[in-house]
């Protein structure tokens, strides 16, 4: 019985993480437009999967956050894998993504913390931009930007050298004055991006009415102004104005790219043991797969050819941070049986979404021009795809790294030959 509900269960959520008892409505393409567009209610939409895990631990801090503001918001959830039409309408390339309809002409995006405090309070926040907007009045904001995000640094003259120049890491600094009132606007919409991108990007806000020497050593003319910093070693040259848009969205989409640009080229990892497959791909989008022959069918210089190409075209396609990885033949089975490699012989190649627990297979040639067509096909969403056998990572064994060097033939074994009794009878 306990095994029935369990079935129960998993087919009545394949397709939706709420239910019919919740606050949260579900709407798709059939009832968006009515429910949503045409609505004088401000509404939060969010697009989910019902196979993402992020997806699955937000559910219950979105449905607090709909219980908590009935009757004020209303609440939806599209499942943009079954309606691939409004994730494409609205632009969505990752999920969960919360957008919030309503407020201005277009949706505003959600990039706060993805619990129901955090969403309470933007939610309430573009209710009182609405209100204030509809009274005619201005958005009430605080004169510090440091008082918006502990994750938005406040920079002054004193520290702005060993904080940001200093530093390996990537700096988004906002210029500003307390006065201002685009500065005052941008200020929400920082923080959200300085909370989205922490741990990967920093943003930090300066204020050039106070701290005059690093504003008049950058030039700064108006406010906001924002100045980008490279990541790594950083000279005064090598600063470049923010020319991104300024929504929450708009600043860490740009700021991505701007990261992916100055990441090294991925290191392409034999598979040796679980840990090896996991710090290249976990986490990854996209990991490329390599399967290539035995050393004994093809030594050093042959098999580095084959690793040079997967190196230059990491290189390509660093910005897209997949992760890169290679075997030998027949040393990791489980991973062959997996993604029915081996049929086509050595080498072979797939392209495995963790995620999503599905892959791709190269059927084209082993050469730099071959696996360069085959992947940019799955950038753009074509070729493909099939189950990974077992819906599970398959099974890593533990091998020895190659060293690097030829591999020595087995030796014949001498015979001797003298104790042997042969005398052969004329059989004639």
């Amino acid at each position: 019985m306990q095994g029935l509900l369990g079935i129960l269960i998993l087919i009545t959520g394949a397709h939706s993480l709420y239910h019919s008892n919740s606050d949260v409505v579900n709407v798709d393409s059939s009832n968006f437009d009515n429910l949503v567009l045409n609505s004088d209610n401000i509404w939060v939409v969010e697009f989910y999967a019902p196979w993402c895990g992020h997806c699955q631990q937000l559910t219950p801090e979105y449905n607090k956050a709909a219980t908590a503001l009935k009757g004020i918001v209303k609440f939806g959830a599209v499942n943009a894998d079954k309606d691939a039409t409004l994730g494409s309408k609205y632009g969505i390339k990752g999920i969960p993504t919360i957008k919030i309809f309503g407020v201005n002409d277009k949706p505003e995006d959600y990039n706060g913390p993805r619990t129901a405090a955090g969403i309470v309070d933007a939610v309430l926040n573009a209710v009182n931009q609405r209100a204030r907007r509809g009274l005619g009045g201005k958005k009430s904001s605080g004169d510090s930007k440091s008082k918006d995000s502990k994750d938005v640094v406040e920079l002054t003259d004193e520290n702005f050298d060993k904080i940001v120049m200093n530093s390996e890491d990537m700096w988004l600094v906002e210029f500003y004055a307390p006065w201002c009132g685009h500065c005052k606007n941008l200020a929400p919409t920082w923080a959200a991006a300085a909370t989205e991108l922490k741990g990967k990007v920093k943003l930090g806000a300066l204020d050039a009415t106070v701290n005059k020497v690093k504003a008049s050593q950058y030039e700064i003319k108006g406010y906001p102004t924002i100045k980008y910093f490279a990541p790594g070693k950083k000279s005064f040259d090598s600063v470049q104005e923010y020319d991104g848009g300024r929504t929450s969205s708009d600043i860490v989409t740009w700021a991505i790219e701007k990261l992916a640009e100055n990441v090294p080229a991925p290191e392409v990892i034999q598979i040796v043991n679980e840990d090896s497959l996991k710090f290249a791909c976990e986490d990854k989008p996209l990991c490329v797969i390599s399967v290539l022959p035995h050393i004994l069918d093809c030594q050093s210089e042959c098999r580095k050819n084959y690793l040079k190409i997967l190196d230059e075209l990491g290189e390509k396609y660093k910005q897209k941070m997949w992760g890169w990885v290679w075997a030998e033949a027949n040393s990791q089975p489980h991973i062959e049986e997996a993604l029915e490699i081996g049929g086509f012989g050595y080498p072979a190649l797939a392209v495995v979404n963790i995620k999503k627990m599905k892959y791709s297979l190269l059927k084209g040639s082993f050469s730099y021009v071959g696996i360069d067509e085959f992947l940019r096909d799955l950038s753009y969403g074509r070729g493909g795809t099939a189950p990974l056998k077992g819906a599970q990572l398959p099974k890593i064994l533990t091998r020895t790294p190659w060293d690097g060097k030829d591999a020595e033939l087995p030796k014949e074994e001498d015979i001797d030959l003298s104790d042997i009794d042969l005398d052969v009878k004329d059989e004639l």
